[in-house]
């Protein structure tokens, strides 16, 4: 109750800003009330920007920047949004007259002395900040969301206040660049060239971007689309291997959103870049996407789940030109809105794309498990969260919004139907195209096409953190002159006590134990407590959520395993999460005794998808639930089953899921020299094709196995790295990986300092690294300092997902001392930000899990 208070007076507070026409408090980041001000305010803007960018990484870059804007009432002074120093802004003019140059907390003030009601013009010289530029030897690209843009140059930062960006750079001669829109002109000089890219569309300043370096440039034309990727790849070989298959799905997911929202590819072109450094998966810049390069560039003999995995960014991504990009929400309490329509787009795209995969399991092994890593936690949090301040965006990100909410759009299209749900999607995208919407304006849409009370149901589902937990009894009604009428009770249940319902629908396999029968029910839930009543479901073997499509923790128990071979593939994925969250809630299954199970499914599973989520659970329970002894014991015994399995495997994709669960899991000496003659050379697996990067991965696992030996590996391996993105990621991480003590140590002190931090992805790999299971009794005492850095973390942005910090940081301990550290921390911050402590709650939840188990 107290969370729905809180959020009670929240909207109250947000409702109340809303008529607030008076001059905003100046405040660091960008205030809701700063954003409704400058909305109500400010309009047509245009800027024209200009970066000079040298090829040394050091250089400066001189920038100028000259902003359009149409302005309602010029009374009061107007705040421009640039996080760093005043002292690079060199000179600003408004209007054309010079001004004295007044910065006061991250912003610029303009003040009303000089402005006019309707058009004004601000001219900015100023050397760009850098935080947001990921400057790197060769090349560099912009990431700025959520309100990062005003890390680089001035601006309105806030997603409401689309505008058209105007972009020349100067770069090196010998480099490439791609931005919003096409180019317009280049002039060339004896070592630069500059580059005039014509107006965007009208976008959002955290869509605005552009990637220049030292990149290969391919450009393909499919059915009449032009699109142009950048890549750094040097191995030709991997790259030729996958060109034409990440063209290809690009094309295609272009295609189903034509097709599907009605309106043609809103934009002036579709180009993508693919940067071995970047953050995470993707993002989606309006006509200049930029990718993780391993993403796309897969590995000889990629798995069904990595080939699922790359179709489905690439969906995800293109989906976002629609959803998000055309339609953008509001303000970023929605940025979930975003997120749920492109990955439930996405898993509809690639459908066509893959004829020969179970979609239905793949949507729930994508989402389910990641939904409920954080719903089971102390820290849960809703889908749509209150949000006072854009520099508190990036807390909104998590598997909440990424998992859960596609898992509730599934549950609203099976609400209203498929043919509602799209019109209202089209609606949607037509009503508010290059514009801003909330969920509240699509749901207001679906309500009119539908006769449900949608509203209702998404208070529930949108509004509030959680998961409902199901149970069942059995009941007999006597009858007067009749038999007695047997039947099986379904409940749901609110864990929180607050009487909520989700409404849903969800499936009920069950086997009958007279003659080993199977029937299925497919049940619609909308009733409070009383799920449903059954008087058909009288067995003693059930497997609920038996399509996939219910949320909750439901009943499950081993014996359900005994009809694996007649289950469909959904039914065992379903099942095996199932099993697995009873297990972490010790509802009466037993980790050693799942394990087993386990280990006698992963020897006879066809299917690629399922022996993914099999070997997941294994080693998971082997790492985390399991105490030292035990895992010791059972250790020859799981080498073994895996290593068999990887030789008999006929297909290259299997065998190399099974090799690397074996070298994830081989702590046995001869196990472990078995990989370190394959990372030599010395030993050949046939079928077994390993990349560059599996024998950087390799050597960092040798590392820590082979604590006499690291300094030797390391070396060696650096020296083989011939790509030179992979060869500058692992001389970063090397200190990590070394046996000597004080070297990780002053490594992990190294990261304090923010400049150290600069690459993400690095520094994530250094910490798992550091935080590796077996080296769990010397690192718990960087668990206290990571803790404390988290708060610097969030406001300087340098790991987007502070939860990422805190996953490789907190998720291999167990341990009385390490939980203290944790309930220590959060104790004793009674004020602490409150969405970094449901951070901490969520990354901690397995460790709290696994103590208690354990203990």
């Amino acid at each position: 109750m107290k969370y729905s208070l809180k959020s009670i007076l929240l909207f109250s507070l947000f409702i109340g800003m809303l008529g607030c026409s008076s001059s905003p408090n100046i405040e660091p980041g960008v205030s809701l009330e700063l954003a409704q001000f400058r909305k109500a305010n400010i309009s047509d803007i245009t800027y024209e920007l200009y970066f000079d960018i040298p090829e040394e990484q050091s250089d400066s870059i001189n920038a100028s920047a000259t902003i359009l804007f149409e302005l309602k009432d010029s009374n009061h002074d107007i705040q421009l949004d640039f996080r760093e120093s005043k002292e690079l802004l060199n000179s600003i003019s408004i209007n054309g007259e010079t001004v004295d140059i007044t910065f006061e907390k991250e912003h610029i003030i303009l003040s009303a002395e000089y402005l006019t009601k309707g058009q004004n013009s601000v001219d900015i010289d100023f050397t760009a900040g850098e935080s947001s530029l990921n400057r790197n030897p060769e090349y560099l690209y912009t990431l700025f969301v959520p309100d990062r843009a005003r890390t680089a140059f001035p601006l309105f930062d806030q997603p409401d206040l689309k505008a058209v960006y105007d972009l020349t750079l100067e770069i090196p001669l010998n480099w490439e660049a791609i931005s919003n829109a096409p180019l317009n002109y280049q002039h060339e000089s004896d070592s630069t060239k500059t580059l005039n890219f014509a107006p965007s569309d009208l976008i959002s300043s955290y869509l605005f971007s552009f990637v220049a370096g030292d990149f290969e440039k391919v450009t393909q034309t499919i059915d009449g689309t032009e699109m142009t990727m950048l890549h750094r790849e040097s191995d030709q070989e991997k790259a030729n291997r996958n060109i034409d298959d990440i063209f290809r799905l690009h094309k295609a997911s272009l295609d189903w959103l034509e097709e599907y929202t009605g309106i043609d590819y809103p934009f002036q072109k579709f180009d993508f870049a693919l940067i071995p450094t970047f953050q995470y998966g993707g993002m989606e810049h309006v006509g200049a996407i930029q990718y993780r390069a391993s993403s796309l560039f897969l590995d000889e003999d990629p798995s069904d789940s990595q080939l699922l995995s790359r179709a489905s960014l690439i969906a995800h991504e293109t989906a976002h030109m629609w959803f998000g990009d055309l339609v953008t929400m509001e303000w970023f309490n929605d940025v979930w809105t975003k997120e749920v329509f492109a990955n439930f787009m996405a898993a509809k795209i690639m459908n066509p794309n893959f004829p020969e995969i179970d979609h239905n399991l793949n949507f729930v092994l994508r989402h389910h498990p990641s939904a409920y890593s954080v719903d089971r936690t102390e820290g849960a949090n809703p889908i749509r969260q209150y949000l006072g301040n854009l520099n508190q965006a990036g807390q909104m990100y998590g598997a909440i919004i990424y998992n859960k909410a596609p898992i509730m759009m599934r549950q609203l299209e099976l609400l209203v139907g498929e043919d509602i749900f799209r019109e209202g999607m089209r609606k949607y995208l037509s009503t508010y195209s290059f514009e801003n919407a909330t969920w509240p304006d699509l749901i207001e849409i679906l309500d009119e096409l539908s006769d449900q009370d949608l509203k209702s149901w998404s208070e529930v589902w949108v509004n509030t953190p959680g998961r409902p937990h199901f149970s069942y009894e059995f009941k007999e009604d006597e009858l007067p002159g009749r038999d007695p009428l047997l039947y099986d009770m379904l409940i749901q249940t609110d864990p929180a006590g607050m009487e909520r319902v989700w409404p849903q629908q969800v499936g009920i396999w069950t086997v009958s134990p007279q003659d080993s029968s199977f029937k299925f029910f497919d049940i619609l839930s909308n009733e409070q407590s009383k799920f449903a009543t059954l008087n058909e479901l009288r067995a003693e073997t059930k497997v609920f959520n038996a399509n996939g499509r219910g949320y909750g923790l439901f009943p499950a128990d081993l014996e359900t395993l005994e009809y694996w071979e007649h289950m469909k593939n959904v039914r065992k994925g379903s099942q095996l999460i199932n099993l697995y969250e009873n297990m972490l809630e010790q509802n009466e299954v037993m980790p050693r005794e799942y394990l087993y199970k386990l280990l006698e499914l992963v020897q006879t599973e066809e299917n690629q998808l399922l022996i993914g989520q099999i070997l997941g659970h294994i080693q998971t329970i082997y790492w985390d639930l399991l105490n030292e002894t035990e895992r010791n014991n059972i250790a020859p015994n799981i080498e073994e089953i895996l290593w068999e399995q990887m030789i008999a495997q006929d297909e290259p994709s299997k065998k190399k899921t099974f090799f690397n669960a074996y070298r994830n899991i081989a702590i046995s000496k001869s196990e472990v020299q078995k990989i370190y003659d394959i990372w030599r050379g010395e030993m050949e697996i046939e079928g077994l094709n390993l990349s560059e990067t599996d024998y950087i991965s390799m050597a960092g696992d040798l590392a820590i196995r082979m604590p006499e030996k690291s300094e030797d590996i390391i070396s060696t391996q650096l020296e083989n790295i011939e790509n030179s993105d992979r060869k500058r990621r692992f001389e970063f991480i090397r200190p990590a990986l070394y046996s000597d003590q004080q070297v990780r140590d002053e490594f992990f002190e190294s990261l304090k300092e923010e400049e150290n931090r600069q690459t993400e992805s690095w520094v994530l790999s250094a910490l798992g690294y550091l935080h590796h299971p077996l080296r769990v009794d010397d690192s718990e005492k960087y668990i206290l300092p990571s803790l404390e850095l988290l708060q610097e973390i969030q406001v300087t942005g340098d790991i987007f997902f502070p939860k990422r910090w805190l996953d490789v940081t907190l998720g291999n301990y167990s341990s009385d001392t390490a939980v203290q550290t944790v309930r220590t921390f959060l104790d004793e911050r009674p004020d602490y930000n409150e969405q970094l402590r449901m951070k901490i709650l969520q990354a901690a939840d397995g460790m709290f899990r696994a103590n208690r188990i354990k203990n």
